[in-house]
């Protein structure tokens, strides 16, 4: 079984992650789905196919997961955005996901139901035949087709593309955030789409904004402001990769993590910036700094 779970767990993980947006929830579905199988094992019920086995339970269970979920985001405390995976993947992980992993394509797929969702991620994202896929969802081949079709027209169009290299990208990271630091709005704006939106998720749980901010110049003043008072704490910025993207992690004096910020750019600029400081997010990373959590308490009347 312990061999069986390493080969099989990336790929488990995998889709769970796609499905809920979520760490934490990816990790206790395949548990959940790891200890069926093991149940069915121990039963001496066979499994003709332990990949498609635990495909299946992983997203089924995802399914059920992610309704719920979707109830408990419709009271969440300003915008939800995924947590983040701060991972280097290798060659050949990142020829696999390609863009699946970031993200912009996770929250875009917050628009699917659920069982689009999940017939959209096995057939465009993993590869898999229509029939299995029909299989693994519960539904006809007919059925299976139909709301992969529906879901790949939501999201083409949409559909995030990245084109700079990985050299290009994280150099322009650097510059973006020097620059930030130096208060140097003119940099800032030049490194910004003109259109650029930036996102926060703060959960109600630290300082974050609560609706995203539009347009080169409040996104550079707004960043810069942040930055300054950032600096003034001692909080130093990393760039690194975040869901296969160029983003950064924030480390307080203690080198406790303080957020995560993930860039989408294109055509030379950021058009996006996403800033996940819920401190329930960033659990799975490492040890997550106070900071916000001082900073609302004296935000607090007394």
């Amino acid at each position: 079984m312990p061999d069986l779970y390493d080969e099989l767990r990336p790929r488990a993980f995998a889709i769970a992650y796609r499905m809920l947006g979520s760490v934490s929830e990816a990790e206790d579905v395949v548990q959940e789905a790891f200890l069926r199988m093991h149940q069915t094992l121990r039963r001496d019920e066979a499994i003709a196919s332990p990949r498609a086995y635990i495909a299946t339970l992983v997203t089924r269970l995802a399914i059920d997961q992610l309704r719920s979920a979707r109830a408990r985001r419709e009271h969440y405390v300003g915008e939800w955005l995924p947590e983040p995976l701060v991972t280097d993947p290798s060659p050949a992980e990142q020829a696999e996901t390609a863009d699946s992993l970031s993200l912009a394509f996770l929250v875009l797929l917050e628009s699917l139901s659920p069982q689009q969702r999940a017939a959209f991620l096995l057939r465009e994202v993993f590869d898999y035949p229509y029939a299995e896929v029909a299989e693994i969802i519960g539904t006809s081949v007919d059925s299976t087709r139909h709301l992969v079709a529906r879901a790949r027209a939501s999201v083409q169009e949409r559909r995030p593309r990245y084109h700079a290299s990985r050299h290009r990208r994280q150099e322009l990271a650097r510059r973006f955030f020097a620059a930030a630091q130096q208060g140097d709005l003119r940099v800032l704006e030049e490194l910004l789409a003109q259109d650029v939106a930036l996102h926060g998720d703060g959960g109600g749980k630290v300082p974050a904004l609560t609706r995203p901010a539009n347009g080169r110049r409040r996104v550079a003043r707004l960043f810069a402001t942040g930055m300054s008072k950032l600096a003034d704490q001692n909080v130093r910025i990393h760039v690194t990769e975040v869901n296969g993207q160029t983003g950064a992690m924030a480390y307080d004096a203690r080198d406790r993590l303080v957020g995560v910020l993930g860039l989408d750019i294109a055509e030379g600029r950021i058009q996006t910036i996403r800033a996940i400081v819920n401190p329930d997010k960033l659990q799975h990373i490492g040890t997550v700094s106070d900071l916000g959590t001082r900073a609302g308490a004296r935000r607090r009347p007394t």
